[in-house]
C-alpha cells in the first residue's frame, strides 16, 4: 500500500513540476532555464520541510514520492550541458552553481522552518 501511495504522490509531483515549469517558462525570457530552476529550488524547500516534520510512511510518500516526482536532476543536467554545447557558457555555469547553492539553501530553510 505504501508503494502505491508513493507512486501516486510521484505522479502528482510530476504534474505539478510540469505546470510550474510551463508557467515560469512562459513568463521569462532568455536562455536560462528558470522553470527547472524554480521547480528544483521549491522542491528542495519542500523536501527539507518534509524531513523536518514527518517520519516513516509520510516521509516516504511526501519525500521520495511527491518531492522526487516534482524535482528533476536529469532535466537540470541536460539543460546545463545543452547551454554549454550551444556556447552559452555563463548561463550553463550559472545554472549549475546557482541551482546547487539555491537548492541547498532552500532545503536548509525548509528544514530550519520545520524545526522551529
Amino acid at each position: 500500500m505504501l508503494t502505491l501511495a508513493v507512486a501516486l504522490a510521484a505522479g502528482l509531483g510530476a504534474v505539478c513540476r510540469y505546470l510550474l515549469d510551463e508557467v515560469v517558462s512562459h513568463r521569462t525570457a532568455g536562455v536560462f532555464p528558470y522553470g527547472t530552476f524554480s521547480v528544483n529550488v521549491t522542491g528542495s524547500f519542500v523536501l527539507g520541510l518534509v524531513v523536518g516534520l514527518t517520519g516513516g510512511g509520510a516521509a516516504a510518500i511526501l519525500g521520495a514520492g511527491f518531492a522526487g516526482g516534482y524535482t528533476t536532476l536529469s532535466t537540470w543536467a541536460w539543460e546545463s550541458v545543452e547551454l554549454a554545447r550551444e556556447g552559452a557558457l555563463r548561463p550553463a555555469v550559472g545554472n549549475v552553481v546557482v541551482s546547487l547553492a539555491a537548492g541547498l539553501a532552500a532545503g536548509a530553510a525548509g528544514l530550519g522552518l520545520a524545526l522551529l
